[in-house]
């Protein structure tokens, strides 16, 4: 139970959406079983019940209409600087930090959620919030499904070659199981968004099923997103 003399934690979510995606033209609002893409991220932050504001930080007045009409915020439209493909992550969360700041807002802890991760569930942005008391950053995160020691690659001479000589002969189970960014979300403390790298010695991955996370580069990418999709809608 909370004390009197306890105050709840001021929490923002911040999902950026740029207007300029290359690889799949306006990813962010293009139609996913009959909404658009960023519409679910905005959805699962309403509904974890975890957020005093919700921003869409986004450079393109079409889609901060959209996301307003989802419930988000769009209080200010990024810079063109921050909005090129160039543009990390970091950068894109400290400035609408620095925009709450500036406006007597200082959120506690805050939450990076990418407008591309319609598998996302609330229950993941809780547990990804358990483990900030032990970590300066949480974020999502998937195994690989093959042994990364054993790639291979082509070389400049059209040769193929291992990527890692010393275990490509070494069988899976001996190998030590290895993890990636599943690109979902980034949760940190409003100064460790400013102090700390996101990946860091002191982060620390919440790991999330492979089925539930699909990368959004390429349209192979959105047809599996969809026959994903409908599976989940089947069961």
């Amino acid at each position: 139970m909370t004390s009197k003399t306890e105050s709840k934690p001021y929490r923002v979510a911040v999902i950026p959406a740029r207007g300029g995606s290359q690889r799949i033209p306006r990813k962010n609002i293009r139609l996913l079983d009959g909404k658009p893409l960023m519409a679910y991220s905005i959805e699962t932050a309403i509904h974890s019940g975890l957020f005093d504001r919700i921003i869409v930080s986004t450079d393109d007045n079409d889609i901060a209409q959209i996301a307003r009409g989802f419930g988000a915020e769009t209080p200010f439209l990024r810079p063109a600087d921050l909005a090129d493909h160039m543009t990390g992550t970091t950068p894109v969360m400290q400035h609408a930090l620095r925009y709450l700041i500036d406006n007597g807002q200082r959120p506690d802890q805050a939450c990076l959620i990418y407008a591309t991760c319609p598998l996302l569930t609330k229950e993941d942005l809780q547990n990804g919030l358990d483990q900030l008391p032990n970590a300066t950053f949480c974020f999502s995160a998937t195994t690989f499904d093959f042994p990364i020691q054993r790639a291979l690659y082509i070389q400049d001479d059209g040769k193929l070659a291992p990527m890692f000589p010393e275990h490509i002969g070494k069988r899976s189970q001996d190998l030590v199981e290895a993890i990636h960014d599943a690109g979902q979300f980034y949760w940190a403390s409003t100064q460790d968004w400013f102090d700390e790298e996101i990946f860091g010695p002191k982060s620390t991955p919440l790991l999330l099923p492979r089925y539930r996370i699909q990368d959004l580069d390429t349209e192979e990418d959105w047809l599996r997103l969809t026959q994903i999709m409908a599976l989940k809608n089947m069961n």
